[in-house]
């Protein structure tokens, strides 16, 4: 390699004319490192050669280097390849969009994992990186990454399920510190009602501690109240009595403030998730791809599935559509755990989330709760494992549904013995000889 192949040139220090006098014909490939503050940018041709790398300073010298790059892929064939990581690129992605260069993704495993072979050295740093990236983009290993405009009814999903994802993070904020202050003052709470119930919400955001609760002679009809006939009358009794015998510390006036402003707060951020869903499932209604999915997992995981990935119509098969979630398996083939599988985790970690979710509820009932059972004992009572793998199902299951039309039906997850079984009862009742 040349002495010093990664010193970077300042970008309106580069000359135009004099780099394409000096330039081969043929493809060009250029690679972006970007960060939040210096973008790296490295020119590769088409028989192997590399430019030096161009330093460009975020986002003061964008539209520079978009014109340069405008410039250069008007006399030939270009493609400008970039991480997908952060949302720093994205100013240059739209304007790399406008002076109508193509631009492509690479995946950040394979430029870490490239780094070794790309130069003998398993070091990284940023002139380096965005040379791999354009010799991967060379090597045809880089997919189209287009800047496009979200419609309305995208932007109204977009908006809502973040606000509904981050209204869930602010809620159990408060519900953690909640714990710790209940656990101190009122241990005997959480053994009656969940801590996010509404009911115990309400009351501390109320009452602001045991104290006030027992006090109150009302206590039994504002209880009764907000647990709206969920709340039967001994749990009321119980959770009453507790208040007024609780083993907890005492708590003075800024405890009790303490503890109520934190479930005024756990509780109003419950109501906004509350909101979030609603006009999800509004927004739902308009889809037939969701609504498709709602069945299987509810409106507000359709909402997140279409958000994270789009439309599921865009992958090829069911299998594309899990790999794209970090749910297809990667096996460990040496060290301790050889020959363990495990899931790569590649893909938006919401979706993951909020599928697990969903794995939780198909488990409760039906033909899934008797497989889930069997695994788990198995498993000598380790429940994790099969609930990823009914997440896995799934995520096939919501591909099919949404893009083939087909009713989903729980015991097509795991088919084994239920198919067995429902062609056993469909063979009794038909006459011999059918």
């Amino acid at each position: 390699m040349r002495k010093k192949a990664y010193r970077a040139t300042d970008v309106k220090n580069v000359e135009l004319e004099c780099l394409l006098s000096a330039a081969p014909e043929g493809p060009v490939w250029v690679g972006l490192d970007i960060g939040k503050f210096v973008i790296y940018v490295v020119i590769r041709w088409h028989h192997g050669h590399f430019e030096r790398p161009w330093k460009v300073l975020n986002p003061s010298e964008l539209e520079l280097l978009a014109g340069i790059l405008g410039k250069l892929g008007a006399t030939r064939t270009m493609i400008v390849a970039l991480e997908s990581t952060g949302t720093y690129g994205d100013p240059l992605r739209a304007r790399l969009a406008a002076h109508g260069l193509t631009v492509h993704r690479v995946g950040g495993k394979a430029a870490s994992d490239y780094a070794e072979v790309f130069d003998g050295v398993p070091s990284q740093h940023d002139g380096k990186d965005a040379a791999i990236l354009a010799e991967l983009a060379a090597f045809g290993k880089s997919q189209p990454w287009p800047s496009r405009e979200l419609s309305a009814s995208d932007s109204d999903l977009t908006y809502w399920v973040n606000w509904l994802d981050a209204q869930q993070s602010v809620r159990m904020l408060w519900v953690g510190r909640l714990e710790s202050l209940l656990a101190r003052h009122w241990p005997e709470a959480t053994r009656l009602l969940e801590l996010t119930s509404v009911t115990l919400l309400r009351a501390l955001a109320h009452y602001g501690g045991p104290a006030g609760l027992a006090a109150d002679p009302e206590a039994a009809q504002r209880l009764a109240r907000w647990g709206r006939r969920k709340l039967e009358s001994t749990i009321i009794q119980k959770i009453i009595a507790s208040a007024a015998q609780t083993a907890g510390a005492s708590q003075n006036a800024r405890d009790r403030q303490w503890l109520r402003q934190c479930a005024t707060l756990a509780l109003a951020a419950y109501r906004e998730t509350q909101q979030a869903r609603r006009q999800l499932q509004k927004l739902a209604r308009n889809s037939e791809i969701l609504q498709r999915q709602a069945q299987v997992v509810g409106a507000a995981t359709a909402c997140v599935l279409w958000v994270a990935l789009g439309d599921p119509r865009d992958y090829p098969c069911p299998q594309a559509y899990r790999k794209a979630m970090g749910l297809n398996l990667k096996e460990r083939s040496s060290g301790r755990h050889k020959g363990l599988l495990k899931i790569t985790k590649r893909g938006p970690s919401s979706v993951r989330k909020w599928l697990y979710f969903s794995a939780m509820r198909q488990v409760k009932a039906g033909p899934v709760r008797r497989w889930h059972e069997a695994k788990k004992a198995r498993d000598k009572n380790r429940g994790l494992g099969s609930l990823i793998a009914v997440a896995r199902k799934l995520a096939l299951a919501l591909h099919v549904v949404a893009v083939k039309g087909v009713p989903f039906e729980p015991w097509r997850l795991f088919p084994g013995r239920s198919l067995a079984r429902r062609n056993l009862q469909t063979s009794s009742v038909e006459p011999v000889g059918a």
